[in-house]
């Protein structure tokens, strides 16, 4: 063979290990794969219990502040609803953890305190990144500030009113919660009803 000829071989070689190589690169396995529909679905489950999760959250730090205004307006009232302040600030701890268990309340109204209901939630998943103002580097809105009434019995009456609210907005999250999750809504609510009828009807037993 001439040298000419070997040249012309050595190139066709080359030029087919070329398009060989294009033909690996461009193959199925070195694109971009799109989620399927299970992996979609997955996905959108996820974005909503993690909006849920903070729409649960919100609602228990905003009944927090609520208490922080009425304390700070009516300090006489502190030992009256130091308790209660406790037990809400432990419910909003256990909503954002997704803990799985509060222990019930207990209608005790002598010396007109309240009881304590406080969770015990194992170690737990906590809220879903994206849902977290925290988590994601952004710096919470600030809250509006919370307006109390003068008169230390309508403050009573207005915080009770914010539990129920607050049991409301828990139980009307138990369709779309995943059944760890909803349990502990369901508990949370129970014991912000129970807080409610203390802060009220409990008051005057």
């Amino acid at each position: 063979m001439t040298t000419t000829g070997r040249r012309a071989l050595l190139a066709a070689g080359a030029a087919a290990g070329v398009t060989a190589l294009a033909g690996c690169t461009s193959s199925p396995g070195g694109q971009a794969r799109r989620p399927n529909a299970a992996e979609r679905e997955a996905e959108r489950v996820a974005r909503a219990e993690a909006a849920l999760r903070l729409r649960s959250v919100t609602a228990a730090r905003g009944l927090l502040g609520r208490y922080d205004a009425t304390l700070a307006a009516h300090p006489a009232l502190a030992p009256r609803l130091t308790p209660l302040r406790r037990a809400v600030a432990a419910h909003a701890k256990a909503l954002g953890e997704g803990g799985t268990t509060v222990e019930p309340a207990t209608a005790t109204t002598s010396a007109g305190t309240a009881p304590s209901t406080s969770p015990a939630p194992p170690p737990a998943p906590s809220v879903h990144p994206s849902a977290s103002a925290s988590a994601s580097g952004r710096p919470a809105a600030p809250a509006a500030p919370v307006r109390v009434a003068a008169d230390p019995r309508a403050a009573l009456r207005e915080l009770a009113a914010a539990e129920r609210g607050a049991s409301d907005a828990h139980t009307a999250a138990l369709l779309a919660a995943p059944p760890e999750y909803a349990r502990l809504l369901a508990s949370v609510a129970a014991a912000c009803a129970a807080h409610a009828y203390l802060l009220t009807e409990g008051a005057r037993a």
